[in-house]
């Protein structure tokens, strides 16, 4: 993984002095090479001990390694091999909608490089074999209900028995109804709702798998899932980061609705039919 990548993936499990030598880097990459550990901690006003630090969280052995590994990120981008050849934000010639969709791009980036392919082909059989045997409980609050409604729709069109709630009291309700083979996806930003942790738990009480969509942080409801979708999407500005969040979310999303339709032939037949019945519908 490139590291500026990484950088950009842990950013949100940073401390707040990590986040300042990572973004440092993220916006002076190609001048870095010209940094000592020592001057990179002075323009930074903290100490050099801090920047060694960061380095070995990264998995490097130190300042020198880490250097030298953005520079070949930078030789390749400059060669067309990498995302990083995209100028830096607010750079010359750069509208605010190039950058918007560089910065959706890397997040979309970041986001996929946390999430293997072998944890999401894990969230699709689980979402699958709950479809064939039981139901899938679906909820989000405020915002995350957006995604958690749409996600729901699309397995629905599957075929899927979905059950969504945006209410903490129904869908305590709603999971008493639970057993070992239903699954729960819980859409959280940031993990840390009591009431969705409460929820989560009594559904795991009744054997259920829980799922939870969350940033790439600790939190609580990450701890108590069986299975884990997270994303990473940062951004000073806050008009921005939403949007990166929810571009980043909606591609990880996305690559799990693309497995269980061609999981088997018989989901993409319900998924057209329903699509052809509800467009009659919607005729005059």
């Amino acid at each position: 993984m490139s590291p500026l990548v990484k950088i950009r993936s842990e950013r949100d499990r940073m401390s707040a002095v990590e986040r300042r030598v990572g973004d440092f880097i993220l916006e002076n990459a190609q001048l870095l090479r010209d940094y000592s550990s020592q001057q990179l901690a002075n323009a930074l006003g903290i100490s050099q001990s801090s920047v060694v630090k960061f380095t070995q969280k990264l998995g490097y052995k130190g300042y020198p390694d880490l250097k030298y590994s953005v520079g070949e990120a930078i030789a390749r981008a400059d060669n067309g091999d990498a995302p990083e050849a995209a100028p830096a934000a607010g750079g010359p010639g750069e509208s605010p909608a190039e950058n918007l969709w560089r910065r959706k791009s890397e997040a979309e980036e970041a986001t996929r490089l946390i999430n293997p392919p072998k944890a999401i082909r894990a969230v699709a059989r689980a979402i699958d074999q709950a479809g064939r045997d039981g139901k899938v409980f679906i909820i989000g609050l405020g915002e995350d209900d957006i995604y958690a409604r749409n996600f729901a729709l699309r397995l629905s069109l599957l075929g899927i028995l979905t059950v969504h709630d945006f209410d903490t009291a129904r869908m305590t309700a709603n999971a008493s109804a639970a057993g070992a083979g239903d699954v729960l996806l819980v859409f959280s930003e940031h993990g840390n709702h009591p009431a969705l942790c409460k929820i989560s738990r009594y559904f795991r009480e009744r054997r259920g798998k829980l799922i939870s969509v969350t940033r790439h942080t600790p939190n609580p409801l990450r701890t108590l899932a069986d299975l884990a979708l997270v994303v990473s999407a940062h951004d000073e500005l806050p008009y921005i980061q939403p949007l990166l969040y929810q571009s980043a979310l909606q591609h990880l999303l996305d690559g799990v609705f693309v497995l269980l339709c061609e999981g088997h032939d018989s989901r993409g037949a319900t998924l057209l039919a329903n699509l052809e019945r509800i467009q009659l519908m919607l005729e005059p």
